[in-house]
């Protein structure tokens, strides 16, 4: 046992959780604890971001991309607030982050000192859990305890605020093991397990939703071994990308706002739908009173909370999603649905998704890169039109291959969580689809990449409009282009080239595969800024609050 200070007692528990790299922004109140990285930056690596905000989107990266739980620092007032939408982005999808802050000394605290703030009370709505740390002796297993909280049952962010003075008192510190993360399995019911077998069994039309809960409990074998098992059509939810690999012949494409014609028909029409860590998202269900309306409802969750929170279902079986299918397939004998996937498949060949082949758009560059890469990529998005596009055209293989912010929705999003996911995963090619708008949220963490070169590429569908905002202009605002328009003098190959990076324009589709392939050989951080319509679409696309059987594409309506 040994006396260290409170800063070095945070590093000695990163230490023992097996963090390798943190990402982050020094200030004041946490320079106690820069100091003490500085003395073990061979050790774990620490990434300076150019915003906190960026830091905060790097450890969701990271998370995402390894399955680890991603750390970042600021200090604190305006460096812990700059983390908040960060938190929140990995709240709403269930990303196993620990966020660090420090405060302002005990007896400062509730004098509006400088740069004090109570981001504890803040972030207690978009956290799982929250700690001032006031005291050094208690330092220790609160940070055990955020790592821990973090990573078991259903993921999410943790908050560990600590006072500058409990960052410089010292106390004895002694190691411990990282506790292993059981997974749950208390709550999964033998009555539970049962009623699913029936309802499984009795089906003559079944239809499976994957959703981002199987990706968090990596349960794709166990998930492609159900499907095939049940012997239905599978689709998945935006999280839910790479559970079943999209070139599978039993795989519709995505569900919801936009989701295939196939997958949105057919969940009408099956007559049981298996939901598999999914939360039933409005954007996913569209009008719930007429959502899979033909059908008994089977969840699937480790959150008990989700179940008949946004649809009733018919029965649920709550625990963790790997050990549950376990424990199904293991009792599930194959079932036969030749008749109802036979109808699906004829669905597919007449909704295929379809786009203008001659020119460069989003989706052309999106099948390109797909090629490219022969899906053997980690994907990143921002929000937006690209990351639709992204969804719908890439075939995602594996999981954890799809990062993008689902619940929030947040622009500035993708280059962070890239940097991220390229620190946790260098044997991995890492692309940001971004368009301009969002581009223009985050385009400063180029220069995170250049300084450390981080060889992250980031693609621009640069259609010089918030394109997504300016399709839903044209369809339901008679085309009033209210504050859409991003027609100016910034030049987004000049802005690269002048933080470090190399940099390509696009404006023809036959330069493109050329342009990919240089950035993938090069290793070094590439922005390439892709030209498209202002006017492209995303399709097929439902209503705001209709029923997703109403689904349309550009066949359906004159624009």
């Amino acid at each position: 046992m040994q006396k260290l200070t409170g800063a070095e007692i945070v590093v000695e528990c990163l230490k023992e959780q097996g963090v390798d790299t943190v990402f982050g922004y020094p200030g004041g109140a946490i320079l106690n604890i820069y100091d003490a990285l500085y003395k073990h930056q061979d050790e774990i690596t620490h990434i300076l971001t150019s915003h906190e905000q960026g830091a905060a989107h790097a450890a969701d990266g990271y998370a995402r991309a390894t399955g680890r739980v991603g750390v970042c620092l600021a200090t604190s007032g305006p460096g812990a607030t700059n983390l908040v939408t960060g938190i929140a982005t990995a709240y709403m999808d269930s990303i196993p982050v620990v966020a660090i802050t420090c405060n302002v000394g005990v007896n400062l605290l509730g004098k509006d000192s400088f740069q004090e703030i109570d981001i504890a009370g803040v972030t207690m709505p978009i956290t799982k859990y929250n700690f001032i740390v006031k005291d050094v002796t208690k330092l220790a297993d609160v940070m055990r305890r955020a790592f821990r909280i973090a990573r078991s049952g259903r993921p999410g962010p943790v908050l560990v605020d600590i006072t500058k003075d409990a960052t410089s008192g010292v106390c004895e510190y002694e190691y411990k093991d990282p506790e292993p993360a059981e997974r749950q399995t208390d709550t999964i019911t033998e009555e539970d397990l049962e009623k699913a077998l029936l309802m499984i069994k009795a089906s003559r039309k079944p239809m499976v939703l994957v959703g981002g809960g199987a990706v968090l409990s990596d349960a794709a074998e166990e998930v492609r071994a159900f499907v095939r098992k049940v012997h239905a059509p599978v689709a998945d939810t935006l999280m839910g990308k790479g559970v079943i690999d999209g070139r599978d012949e039993l795989y519709t494409g995505m569900a919801g706002m936009h989701g295939t014609k196939t997958t949105n028909f057919a969940i009408t029409e099956c007559d049981l739908l298996v939901v598999i860590g999914a939360r039933f998202s409005d954007r996913v269900v569209g009008n719930p009173s007429s959502f899979a309306k033909n059908a008994k409802i089977l969840q699937l969750d480790i959150d008990p909370a989700e179940i008949n929170k946004n649809i009733r279902t018919d029965a649920s079986i709550i625990g963790d999603i790997k050990m549950i299918l376990r424990r199904l397939n293991a009792r599930l004998d194959p079932q036969h649905h030749d008749e109802w996937v036979a109808h699906v498949e004829r669905m597919k060949d007449m909704y295929p998704l379809h786009y203008k082949k001659d020119v460069l758009t989003g989706p052309a560059v999106i099948e390109t890169l797909d090629e490219l890469t022969q899906g053997d990529a980690i994907i990143v998005t921002d929000v937006g039109q690209h990351q639709m596009w992204a969804a719908q055209y890439y075939k995602f293989r594996s999981p954890h291959t799809l990062l993008t912010s689902g619940g929030l929705g947040t622009m500035g999003y993708g280059l962070g969580a890239a940097i991220g996911a390229k620190m946790g995963k260098k044997d991995k090619k890492v692309f940001n689809i971004a368009g301009d708008g969002c581009f223009r949220m985050n385009m400063n963490e180029i220069a995170t990449a250049t300084r450390y070169n981080i060889p992250v590429i980031e693609i621009i569908l640069n259609n010089h409009v918030l394109g997504m905002v300016r399709q839903w202009q044209t369809l339901y605002y008679g085309k009033r282009y209210s504050h859409t328009v991003l027609n100016d003098q910034v030049d987004f190959v000049k802005v690269a080239e002048a933080m470090g990076a190399k940099a390509y324009r696009v404006t023809r589709r036959e330069e493109l595969a050329p342009v990919i392939q240089e950035a993938m050989e090069l290793d070094i951080p590439v922005v390439i800024d892709c030209q498209i319509h202002c006017d492209d679409k995303v399709f097929p696309m439902v209503s705001p609050g209709a029923s997703i059987s109403d689904a349309f594409d550009d066949t359906d309506l004159k624009i």
